[in-house]
């Protein structure tokens, strides 16, 4: 809690009349919980901050790697990953070995998804290496690309700088304003 608390005070910290919405990584949340929950909104409380924010929200099938939308007034799933990564996160073999899939994957959910009045698409980490997630959400005409990833694990190597240089690439293409949260 010590943790959340010092994030929603950043947070706060961050947020101006110009910065209403903020961008966190992928899994800067942990694990998506009520008690969570209960404790960003309450720390949002008499600010016009709405908080992008990935996190995990785990059931008996295994677990969602998803964005959330928080804000004083409320919360809500904004995006569920369409492709997390294939054999260290996505398993679908294993329920056939009485084990979860791990991360659940969602290959034709929420290509594009609606924040106030923009049309938003989201890729987290992997997505972001793939041409599927990209051109299903280009489909959905959307405003802007907000590109989230996981770096810190990748230290030493190029990883983030290519998942950069090719978000960035088909933002070009595309034309698309491209907004970047990456822990690393």
């Amino acid at each position: 809690m010590v943790r959340h608390r010092d994030l929603i005070a950043t947070v706060l910290d961050r947020a101006s009349d110009s910065a209403r919405r903020l961008i966190l990584p992928e899994s800067a949340l942990g694990f998506w919980t009520p008690t969570v929950e209960r404790l960003w909104r309450r720390g949002l409380e008499g600010h016009d901050t709405t908080v992008l924010a990935g996190a995990a929200v785990v059931d008996a099938a295994g677990y969602d790697n998803v964005i959330v939308a928080i804000s004083a007034g409320g919360s809500r799933i904004l995006y569920l990953e369409r492709m997390p990564v294939p054999g260290s996160m996505w398993q679908p073999w294993q329920p056939l070995f009485g084990g979860n899939a791990g991360a659940k994957s969602h290959i034709f959910a929420n290509p594009v998804v609606t924040l106030g009045s923009s049309r938003v698409a989201v890729l987290i980490c992997y997505e972001q290496l793939i041409v599927w997630p990209v051109l299903q959400s280009m489909l959905g005409g959307p405003d802007l690309i907000v590109a989230v990833g996981n770096g810190w694990w990748t230290k030493g190597t190029s990883i983030v700088a290519i998942q950069r240089a090719s978000t960035a690439a088909w933002a070009k293409l595309f034309a698309k304003p491209l907004v970047f949260s990456f822990n690393n």
